[in-house]
């Protein structure tokens, strides 16, 4: 099963997707936790920004996911997620596909900015997705965290992602 967790910069995409690995792990040894960031630099950070390499680096992550998945491995994957058509083709191509939506309010967005992307708003060029790129929320996900509670404790946002999906073993395949 692939658990692809989506939400613009500073969401808590990383720090949930990494909680969710640990408690996935208690029960099973076989989950890869993957982070759209840290996959750029195992990549030797070779692309930018801009649309076109945004575009490249989640067809890797895709691709990746699915030969992870191939080999009967779990995979949590903490993504920006831009395209709607690198989601669909997660569901056409993975086993299982759990999509997760952190949908955080922009002022939270602004508040937790520890990368300073946000205050480079207005800067020409600036790539930031939802102000300068466009940014379109999934239409459909598996599963939508919205305000009040993608507000709450990252545990307990895990604890509510677990409910959801039940156990691995349990989620429908695709």
């Amino acid at each position: 099963m692939v658990i692809w967790i989506i939400g613009l910069s500073a969401a808590g995409k990383t720090t949930v997707g990494s909680l969710l690995a640990q408690r996935l792990r208690q029960d099973r040894g076989n989950v890869v936790f993957l982070d759209g960031d840290q996959m750029r630099a195992v990549w030797g950070d070779d692309l930018g920004h801009g649309i076109d390499a945004r575009r490249v680096n989640a067809d890797r992550i895709c691709r990746l996911c699915r030969a992870l998945d191939r080999q009967g491995l779990h995979v949590v994957t903490s993504i920006l997620s831009l395209f709607p058509e690198s989601r669909a083709w997660n569901r056409a191509h993975l086993s299982r596909y759990f999509e997760v939506y952190l949908d955080v309010p922009m002022d939270e967005l602004k508040r937790r900015d520890t990368k300073g992307l946000y205050g480079s708003c207005g800067t020409e060029g600036a790539n930031v997705v939802g102000v300068d790129i466009p940014w379109e929320a999934p239409s459909e996900p598996d599963f939508r965290i919205a305000p009040p509670e993608v507000l709450d404790p990252p545990q307990t946002i895990v604890s509510r992602i677990l409910a959801a999906i039940g156990t691995i073993d349990e989620a429908p395949a695709r």
